[in-house]
């Protein structure tokens, strides 16, 4: 499904922004705001920029069973952001890890609180309880990687839950990882099966024209 909706504007800045979901035809547009946090930054461990088609399969392997969200304005990518598996077992299937990236020079204009906001509500209808976020962090902030997708997340109400210390190493440089988390339903017995991306389609565009 390829829903694009408008939506509310970024007020004081004059984008009106749309969120829909995405599609392999954006790998390329997707990479040209993912390469420069390869390339020039400690936010993603990736050391080389991922060709187009592997990129469009990440996209395809996600939208298998989870949302991939791009926000866009006048035809331009800003930004976008997906859930994958938090773990391949079974007793995980009520858990996911999210992600978020937005271009460079649009950052600080909402663009990532909105697509998480969408995610947020896609994800409760499909039947997941737990979100988490896998993120680099410094043990001084430096010119590489700051503590801003900390403070992002600890906004929109995730709570750190873990550490690990200096286990990724770029720019001859060793950086912490840790784990936020943030519950989205109650945990009760035999809750019920997840339901795919898919599956919810007609209530999909709903969800994105609110966000």
């Amino acid at each position: 499904m390829n829903t694009c909706t408008p939506s509310k504007s970024l007020t004081g800045h004059g984008h009106r922004i749309s969120l829909r979901a995405a599609t392999e035809r954006d790998a390329d547009a997707f990479l040209s705001i993912y390469a420069p946090y390869v390339a020039k930054t400690a936010v993603t461990f990736e050391y080389e920029i991922p060709a187009t088609e592997e990129f469009a399969a990440r996209i395809r392997r996600v939208q298998e069973k989870y949302p991939w969200l791009v926000a866009e304005a006048d035809g331009k990518i800003l930004g976008y952001a997906y859930a994958a598996p938090f773990h391949e077992r079974a007793a995980y299937e009520w858990a996911v890890e999210l992600s978020v990236y937005v271009a460079p020079d649009k950052k600080r204009l909402g663009i990532g609180a909105r697509l998480y906001e969408a995610l947020e509500l896609i994800l409760k209808e499909q039947g997941i309880l737990n979100l988490y976020a896998c993120i680099a962090c410094p043990e001084k902030e430096d010119e590489y990687l700051a503590a801003d997708s900390v403070r992002f997340h600890e906004k929109l109400g995730f709570q750190m839950v873990g550490k690990f210390h200096r286990c990724g190493y770029k720019f001859h440089r060793w950086y912490h990882m840790v784990w936020m988390e943030k519950h989205i339903g109650l945990h009760g017995e035999n809750p019920p099966g997840v339901k795919s991306f898919g599956e919810i389609g007609p209530v999909i565009g709903g969800i994105l024209e609110g966000n």
